[in-house]
């Protein structure tokens, strides 16, 4: 059998990285593992018989013998902030498109500042937070747009059964905080706001079994970055479960263990997109295991149609604008199952 594309996987050895690495290789790709730590690339190298390309972003050389021969590039090394702009210029110098897996609101909202001009005016690709945070909330709510062009407020809610992070996300949550200091951030009236004053909390009924939780609101996470790119909503919020926020926050909860040979945890998700205009209300519903494990299916599937040339925009894009969302979205099953009988128009009382 012919080999695959090559493509480069940044921070390969990482808790996500693993996983986006094997979905490559089921997917019929062949991955370059990259990173700086020689001997955690030695260690997935050996064990899926693939090549290992030392690279550091502070050696722009080292990066760019790392992307020689690839077709493309997933960033899936954090904390983001760092990672992002030596990597995408790697990627503009190799001429190949770029996709990463970030989380992080001020490492998306540099990509979209630095990057947008020089990407569509040269026709690359580049697309930021194509994961579980941020790439499967903006297919959601562009699918339950449908044929609106504009639409009042978007919000988006998680349930996850529990939330426990990777080593990961809790150093990019640090360094996130950091250059937010006290601040949180949050997207009304088509601006981003600093604010100082406690996240709300709120009551939110998700589809059954999850039911009505108690839900931090305002915990802004990548889709509110995303979704305000491309979408003419002017108030996106996103909202998560209170036993999760209480997981995350918590310094001694553990990584996440391994509940099945894939490597997946036995977390469970659900996210659920209520998008208003007027009196309309549309619904999009998923639900899934391990929000780790299940960027890798949404990373490659998009590299897959960046690849095939399936795509409707150029620069720097999210999911929604680049992809056909409903179309995107079925081809995630079985790793994402979304209700389409949520992805409907009913009319609310004045």
């Amino acid at each position: 059998m012919e080999a695959g594309p090559l493509v480069a996987v940044f921070g390969a050895y990482g808790h996500t990285g693993r996983f986006v690495v094997a979905e490559l290789t089921a997917r019929g790709y062949v991955p370059v593992l990259s990173g700086r730590d020689a001997r955690a690339l030695g260690e997935v190298a050996d064990l899926h018989g693939l090549q290992a390309r030392v690279a550091s972003v502070d050696d722009p050389a080292s990066l760019d013998r790392a992307l020689a021969g690839a077709a493309a590039v997933i960033n899936c090394a954090g904390p983001f902030a760092s990672t992002t702009g030596p990597v995408i210029e790697a990627s503009l110098r190799a001429g190949i498109p770029y996709l990463d897996v970030a989380a992080e609101l001020e490492a998306n909202l540099d990509t979209y500042a630095h990057f947008r001009h020089r990407a569509r005016d040269t026709g690359a690709v580049i697309v930021p937070a194509m994961a579980f945070f941020g790439g499967l909330g903006d297919l959601l709510t562009t699918a339950a747009m449908g044929e609106w062009t504009s639409a009042d407020e978007a919000h988006i809610a998680y349930a996850l059964s529990n939330w426990h992070p990777t080593t990961g996300t809790r150093l990019s949550g640090a360094v996130s905080r950091e250059r937010r200091g006290n601040a949180r951030l949050r997207y009304r009236g088509g601006q981003w706001e600093h604010r100082t004053d406690a996240a709300p909390t709120a009551q939110w009924t998700f589809p059954e079994p999850v039911g009505r939780r108690s839900v931090i609101a305002e915990f802004t996470m990548a889709d509110v970055v995303t979704v305000s790119q491309h979408l003419a909503i002017p108030d996106v919020t996103t909202y998560m479960n209170a036993e999760a926020v209480r997981d995350v926050a918590t310094p001694d909860t553990p990584a996440p263990a391994a509940a099945d040979e894939s490597g997946r945890s036995a977390q469970t998700f659900l996210v659920d997109v209520v998008v208003r205009s007027g009196g309309a209300e549309r619904r999009a519903t998923a639900t899934g295991q391990d929000i780790y494990a299940v960027t890798a299916p949404l990373v490659v599937e998009a590299l897959d149609r960046v690849l095939t040339h399936r795509v409707k925009a150029v620069g720097v894009t999210s999911a929604g604008e680049l992809f056909d969302a409903p179309d995107f979205l079925r081809a995630l099953a079985p790793h994402v199952e979304v209700e389409t009988r949520h992805l409907q128009e009913r009319m609310t009382a004045d």
